[in-house]
């Protein structure tokens, strides 16, 4: 294995949305359920390697605090952020609207950030889709208009939990191949350019 990256992931949302029980999930393959946790102050952080296309990546994740007298805190930690995964409770509505305020403000401070919507608590709805507190049909629409993908999961379960964080690390892996291509063929171009010129 030639090559290692890192990638800084940021989790927001709404206190309860889940976010510190999913990170729970991903590092440690377990759930403990939100009762035996106290809320996140500041943020919180994590790493998991994960191998995409023969690259290891090391999954940098900050967990951050969700209420909001938290946020301009939350600022600091999503700053650099190569990606930031959002999330909201499938039984809370405004977890819902609280991400729409997250995904202006990356829009704002961070418009290369790449974004990931993460519905959680998906067995609380048990398979019943009027259980929803948002539609799921709305949430697509608004992940086709900011350019996100939806990504629905369970802690409890661990349903969605992988698959997400390894398109995370495979979305970055090929970004970051397409950049150094685009690098390559501009630098022999220019090198070339240059040679010619040398030549007259």
């Amino acid at each position: 294995m030639s090559k290692v990256v890192d990638l800084k992931v940021v989790l927001l949302g709404k206190e309860y949305s889940g976010k510190t029980s999913l990170v729970e999930r991903f590092l440690n393959e377990r759930f403990a359920g939100e009762n035996k946790y106290q809320n996140t102050i500041g943020a919180a952080y994590g790493a998991r390697e994960l191998i995409v296309d023969g690259v290891k990546v090391v999954l940098g994740i900050w967990d951050t605090a969700g209420s909001e007298r938290y946020e301009s805190m939350s600022r600091l930690y999503y700053r650099g952020a190569g990606a930031a995964v959002i999330c909201y409770s499938v039984n809370d509505s405004d977890s819902w609207r609280r991400l729409e305020f997250w995904v202006s403000e990356l829009r704002k401070m961070e418009e290369d950030c790449r974004l990931y919507i993460c519905a959680t608590k998906l067995d609380l709805i048990g398979g019943n889709n009027k259980a929803r507190a948002v539609d799921y049909h709305d949430t697509t629409d608004y992940c086709d208009k900011v350019g996100a993908e939806l990504f629905e999961t369970s802690s409890k379960t661990g349903r969605g939990i992988i698959d997400m964080f390894t398109k995370v690390a495979s979305d970055y892996v090929e970004n970051r191949i397409e950049t150094e291509d685009i690098f390559r063929t501009e630098l022999k171009e220019k090198t070339e350019k240059r040679s010619c010129c040398g030549r007259k």
